[in-house]
Order: C-alpha cells, then sequence, then structure tokens
C-alpha cells in the first residue's frame, strides 16, 4: 500500500506536472486571461510538453529506463532537449515582449538545468529532478503570491518522500534536490524577477 502511494505520488507530481502548470501561475499575477494563457502556453510547451514528448519517446523506444529516467546516464537527451526547447521558448518571449516575470521564470529554469546538468554529469551524481522542481515551484509561487503558497511544501515533501520510499533516490540525493530547488530554482527567479 505504501509502495502505491508513493508510486502515485511520484506521477501526479512529477517534475512536468509542476513546470506545465507554474507558468500559469507566475503569468496570472500579472497579466490579463489572454496574456496570461499565451505566454504559460509558451512555456509549458518549451520547458515540459516538448521535453515529455521526448522522453516520453525514449522511454518506449527503450533508450532510457521509463519516462522518469531514472538511471543517471539516460539524462544527456532529455537535460540537453530540456534547455534547446526552453531556449527556443526563451527567444519567443523576448521577440514577444513577454513581461519580465515570464522571462524570470523561463531564466531560473534555465539556471536549475544547467546546475542539474553539472551535478548530474561533471559530479556523476543523480540528483532528485523531482524534488528540485517541486521545490522551486513552492519558493517561485511564494514570491509572487506570497507566503500562503509555502503550504505547497507539503506535496512537495511529500513527492520528496516518494522519491526515496521507491529507492529511486537516496535521502541525500533528494535533499540535494531540494536546496537546489530552493537556492537555484526559487532563488533566481527571486533575483531575475
Amino acid at each position: 500500500m505504501i509502495k502505491k502511494v508513493a508510486r502515485g505520488a511520484t506521477e501526479v507530481l512529477a517534475p512536468w506536472v509542476w513546470v506545465v502548470l507554474l507558468p500559469f501561475g507566475v503569468a496570472a499575477a500579472t497579466e490579463s486571461l489572454g496574456k496570461t494563457l499565451l505566454w504559460g502556453f509558451v512555456v509549458a510547451l518549451t520547458a515540459s510538453v516538448i521535453p515529455m514528448a521526448v522522453i516520453v519517446r525514449g522511454a518506449r523506444r527503450g533508450k532510457w529506463d521509463g519516462h522518469h529516467v531514472t538511471n543517471r546516464e539516460g539524462r544527456v537527451v532529455p537535460l540537453v532537449t530540456a534547455g534547446a526547447s526552453l531556449a527556443a521558448g526563451t527567444v519567443i518571449m523576448f521577440l514577444g515582449d513577454a513581461p519580465r516575470s515570464m522571462l524570470a521564470l523561463a531564466g531560473s529554469m534555465f539556471a536549475s538545468l544547467v546546475v542539474s546538468m553539472a551535478i548530474t554529469f561533471g559530479a556523476k551524481w543523480k540528483i532528485s529532478l523531482h524534488a528540485a522542481v517541486a521545490w522551486a515551484a513552492v519558493v517561485t509561487l511564494a514570491v509572487v503570491h506570497g507566503p500562503w503558497w509555502l503550504l505547497l511544501a507539503l506535496p512537495a515533501a511529500f513527492v520528496a518522500w516518494s522519491r526515496v520510499e521507491l529507492g529511486d533516490h537516496t535521502t541525500a540525493q533528494v535533499t540535494a534536490g531540494s536546496v537546489m530547488g530552493v537556492v537555484v530554482g526559487g532563488g533566481s527567479f527571486w533575483l531575475l524577477s
């Protein structure tokens, strides 16, 4: 039963879910409905949907061990794809005169990707991207909307627990991912916005 709950948390609170929803939460604070949908869609598409499509396709073809890419070696293509796609989205936003908050969000996501790639391939260590993305989202939404959004720490902690419970990460990997999310993801959004 506990493993089933952990598997559910890992799926429902996966990085791609946070990254699809987060841009709309950020855009909603400063934009009209139309612009919120437009800029939220651009970031969600380029930061989440396109990279996830590549991940799922690669998993189906056996290029990595599944759609969560738990094997560190398999993360090269997904992370590089995410960076390239997000860079393209950032160019679109820059040329389209997107609000500063959306550019800050893309910048913080890019910073997180760079740091996670450095840790994954430079240090050859499997940091938890589930934890990193969840905690970055918590801090980002608290910066945008206020301290009540820190209540999202509960689902962030839940997904972090699930990664350890399932044996996909160690406690150290999840803790490092959480710290990276707060400092790099949330911190760089705060600095850029």
